[in-house]
């Protein structure tokens, strides 16, 4: 009978051995690579020391070169001394592909997530479902998102892609809340080998599914230069939430700069005279948040409208705010895609919404209408209808027709609504105006004069109707702001609405429709 020391090197044994499963072949595998162990992963994550294993020892029961671990690592730790749950795939052992005993460490620690309340961050580096099981690696794949459901909105999910997935390995990583990915990571249901074996077609990786393809299309939410910048990147990210929609997210350094500052004032004139000229609208959001603060979120996906986390008095925020110097801040299909997602996010966590607006309205043309703007503007609408969160809109200068109207306006949600006194409110801006109802007069007019007559109309239009003090004198503006006030309007406005209560008119449906 072997003694306590006798178990106690047995347990250092096989420990050592669940450490690097698949041994010295893995390490090499990695190093050939240039890449972390899963676990080395874990720790960049994770606060320093505060990664617990669970499951490290779990294997495929009944067979004689199975590995410990089964593909992927799970435990928990801490992001800034908050717990999160963690998983990462081990690409030396069966590639990371999903096997039974991979989905069930899976389930279990989405599980715990669950009882928890606790964030989930999965890192993914897989080869897809594990052939050799068969319809058992498929059946854990429908369990794992099952699980994933039961988890969406009620806490945090982030998946960061890094190396190649492929197949249902995709599928996990999608149907979390924000993906992020290094610039040389991977992601499409068939590869470019079974493409070409299938259709003929030839086509990279990059261009398949590269990190930069998937950005631009909104599949991915950040691209980060390696690792480590993208488990940055997820820190920060957390930073902004709560742990479960159970709670409100971390109050960071409230009450600094309670009474105007040079930086306030630098916004009474960053508006250009000239309604033909841009700037920069990331220049205004540095100026009303605190200390400059603002997280992004697809930045690389519709560069027409900025979203991204920032501070209001030391709470969490969700802004959503045109780009002038991007299509003039025109609204677009993707960019309302990008918009009705990020507003859901931030409902699902009680961030209130900041809209800062400038845009000249919906972009026209015969690609946008075949691109389904109506529909993806429609739900950009609904996102915006069914939130429940405090909503504040700030319109900084342009603000014509449908832009007007999802940008937050009052009718549709908006519990503040204030503008600069460069505001422009209106069905259309005086260019598009002339061409349709001064037309005649033009044409009437003699054409040595025409010039002359059509910026008399574009300046009267201007100076009576397309100004926010119609807006304001009909109620659909609460108040016109000098722009350097604007950061304590916001902070006074979101201490009035913090207790705004999320109650509905009873209806007996289920949920509503979104236009899909």
């Amino acid at each position: 009978m072997s003694g306590t020391r006798e178990k106690l090197e047995e347990l250092r044994d096989i420990l050592e051995l669940a450490e690097e499963p698949a041994g010295e072949t893995g390490i090499a595998k990695r190093k050939n690579k240039g890449i972390p162990s899963a676990r080395e992963r874990v720790r960049m994550l994770l606060d320093q020391g505060s990664f617990v294993e669970m499951g490290a020892l779990v294997r495929q029961p009944g067979s004689t070169d199975g590995m410990y671990g089964d593909g992927v690592v799970t435990g928990r730790g801490y992001i800034d001394g908050r717990p999160v749950v963690v998983i990462a795939h081990d690409q030396t052992v069966h590639g990371g592909s999903v096997g039974e005993m991979f989905g069930r460490k899976v389930a279990a620690a989405m599980e715990f997530a669950q009882e928890n309340a606790c964030p989930v961050v999965s890192v993914n580096d897989s080869g897809g479902a594990r052939i050799q099981e068969a319809v058992t690696s498929l059946a854990w794949y429908a369990l794992m998102c099952r699980r994933q459901e039961d988890l969406s909105g009620f806490v945090p999910m982030v998946a960061v892609m890094l190396g190649k997935c492929a197949a249902g390995s995709v599928y996990g990583p999608v149907n979390m809340d924000v993906l992020v990915a290094t610039e040389k990571s991977y992601m499409f249901v068939t590869g470019p080998e079974v493409i070409k074996g299938v259709t003929g077609e030839v086509v990279s990786a990059d261009d398949l599914g590269g990190a930069a393809a998937l950005q631009a299309n909104g599949t991915v939410h950040h691209v980060a230069a390696d690792e480590q910048a993208a488990f940055d990147w997820v820190r920060s990210y957390l930073s902004y939430l709560p742990s479960s929609c159970l709670e409100q997210a971390p109050v960071v350094n409230p009450g600094l700069e309670p009474e105007t500052t040079e930086h306030d004032l630098e916004l009474n004139s960053i508006i250009p005279d000239s309604d033909r000229s841009g700037y920069d609208m990331h220049e205004v959001l540095l100026r009303i948040f605190d200390d400059g603060d603002f997280h992004e979120i697809s930045a690389g996906t519709a560069a027409n409208l900025i979203t991204g986390f920032a501070r209001v008095d030391g709470r969490s925020v969700g802004v959503v705010a045109n780009q002038p110097q991007v299509l003039g801040g025109a609204l677009d299909g993707l960019c309302s895609d990008k918009a009705a997602y990020f507003i859901r996010l931030c409902d699902a966590f009680g961030l209130p919404l900041i809209f800062v607006v400038d845009t000249p309205g919906v972009l026209p043309g015969l690609e946008e209408e075949r691109n389904g703007v109506i529909k993806r503007g429609g739900r950009f609408f609904r996102a915006v209808i069914e939130a429940t969160v405090p909503i504040v809109s700030i319109v900084t200068r342009k603000a014509y027709g449908g832009g007007y109207a999802v940008m937050g306006c009052k009718p549709l949600g908006a519990d503040l609504a204030l503008a600069w006194p460069t505001a422009q409110i209106a069905v259309m801006g005086a260019e598009s105006m002339v061409g349709i109802i001064g037309r005649r007069q033009l044409e009437a007019t003699p054409p040595d004069q025409r010039a002359t007559v059509r910026q008399q109309m574009i300046d009267f239009y201007n100076a009576t109707v397309a100004t926010p003090w119609t807006a304001a004198e009909r109620g659909y503006i609460d108040a016109v702001v000098e722009p350097s006030q604007t950061r304590l309007e916001i902070r006074r406005a979101l201490r009035l609405l913090r207790e705004k209560g999320a109650v509905r008119k009873h209806n007996p449906r289920k949920h509503s429709l979104f236009p899909v």
